[in-house]
């Protein structure tokens, strides 16, 4: 079985940095897209940032410039640094993937979503 999860969450005071860290692990035959939700207080979840298998990214504006995401393949892992961290960047952060599970393989890729990390920006 197919599980995503998420480490590195924290409480940490504006303008610090955190980095969040997300392994795979199960019968896994590939992994396409690899992203990062969030959903802070009162809002609803949203794209922060996306990597595609062959490493190209995409952000949200609102963490453009600050967030960077990066995969290891031989680690079954994709991580978010987040710098010049802001209160607004408060929210539990979700790893979400497309994985092609060996027991699917005949079906298909499925979307896959971790448990969450609460991060927390405050002073």
């Amino acid at each position: 079985q197919v599980q995503l999860v998420e480490s590195g969450g924290g409480l940490v005071q504006p303008g610090g940095s955190l980095r969040l860290s997300c392994a795979a692990s199960g019968s896994i035959i590939s992994m396409n897209a690899m992203n990062w939700y969030r959903q802070g207080p009162g809002k609803q979840r949203e794209l922060v940032a996306t990597i595609t298998s062959g490493g190209s990214t995409n952000y949200a504006d609102s963490v453009k410039g600050r967030f960077t995401i990066s995969r290891d393949n031989a680690k079954r892992a994709v991580y978010l640094q987040m710098t010049s961290l802001k209160p607004e960047d408060t929210a539990v952060y979700y790893c979400n993937a497309k994985i092609l599970e060996f027991s699917r393989r005949y079906r298909g890729e499925e979307d896959y979503w971790g448990q969450g990390t609460q991060v927390t920006v405050s002073s």
